[in-house]
């Protein structure tokens, strides 16, 4: 009884060992980390993030995740801009427009006719050949088509400008509006806004992006509603950007002055985060990238005219901006 107490203690102890053994095989060492963590911890070590000393983040990134982002730099392009003035405004509605018009032209036809019979009575009437009467209706009919026609035109006016009223080509004009030729658009600067003198001309912006330059008609009669700000009148000679009338337009009025120096900043070279817009910018050290904002408040064809942050001698990123970003913000939250 006992030897086989003694064989089921000994066989115990066999089979523990054996379990053991095979954990401490199976286990890693708790100095050692594994394999999808060393990837991890070599992934993170590949970018790093900082701040100089005017608290703008500065990535570096290591040659292998630069080429395999395939960035590209540029140099921005040297630029002068004239003084400009921001604004918003819409397409104005060439049916309304003609319509007015319309009503102008029939008022002043009328006024024509019973002016020249007016004066044909008055002759008649002092020949004795026509009544007193019938003057007195003349003048009447001929102060009613006067007062037709003023009042044709200050409804034009009130919703346009007396640039336009005062054309002689009115409704030759208003025919290339309605047939394409032009477009009629209304600017208005921020309430209290006043600018130091008349615009010459402006850049007129689609909600796309693209822009046209426009002719400067003249001041606005009334003010908007909405905006209470100063208006102004442009004419796009041709309607290129295919905007239907009542179409929402930002505008850059065009005002005399000195041009500021600057550089254009190409739009792929812009990136946009925390509500700005970015660039990045190669260190002297060509080893990292510092992430600077600009103002975008002057489009130009060729990307973006600035006057701070980048010049013409920085190297920006142009292409692998935007995976330049998240690359910064994934380390960013990488764990320490």
């Amino acid at each position: 009884m006992k030897r086989a107490v003694i064989l089921i203690l000994i066989g115990a102890v066999i089979g523990g060992g054996a379990v053991w053994l095979k954990t401490r095989a199976a286990a890693p060492d708790a100095d050692e980390k594994p394999a999808g963590d060393a990837a991890a911890s070599d992934s993170s070590a590949e970018t790093h993030i900082s701040h100089d000393t005017n608290g703008d983040v500065v990535i570096t990134i290591s040659d292998d995740t630069r080429k395999s982002i395939g960035l590209q730099l540029t140099n921005p392009a040297a630029a002068q801009f004239g003084p400009e003035a921001k604004s918003y405004g819409r397409v104005e509605d060439t049916a309304a427009l003609a319509a007015m018009v319309s009503d102008l032209a029939s008022a002043q036809a009328e006024c024509v006719v019973s002016s020249n019979e007016l004066e044909r009575l008055k002759t008649l009437e002092s020949q004795g050949n026509a009544t007193e009467r019938a003057l007195q209706a003349a003048q009447a009919a001929a102060t009613h088509d006067l007062l037709a026609v003023r009042s044709a035109r200050d409804r034009l006016l009130l919703s346009s400008t007396p640039a336009l009223t005062d054309r002689g080509d009115l409704p030759d004009f208003v025919q290339s509006l309605a047939a394409g030729n032009a477009t009629l658009v209304r600017l208005d600067l921020p309430a209290g806004e006043v600018p130091p003198a008349s615009p010459v001309g402006a850049r007129i912006t689609s909600l796309s992006g693209a822009s046209v330059d426009a002719d400067f008609l003249g001041a606005a009669a009334t003010t908007d509603p909405q905006t209470q700000g100063r208006g102004y009148f442009f004419v796009v000679g041709s309607n290129s950007l295919g905007l239907a009338p009542g179409a929402a337009v930002t505008g850059y009025l065009k005002l005399p002055g000195d041009p500021a120096s600057g550089a254009i900043v190409p739009r792929d070279a812009v990136v946009r985060t925390e509500g700005a817009g970015w660039v990045y910018v190669l260190d002297n050290g060509g080893k990292s990238f510092t992430r600077k904002t600009i103002l975008l408040d002057h489009p130009t064809e060729g990307g973006w005219f600035v006057t701070n942050g980048v010049s013409s001698g920085d190297s920006i990123v142009v292409v692998g901006a935007q995976t330049l970003l998240s690359e910064e913000l994934k380390a960013a939250i990488q764990p320490d």
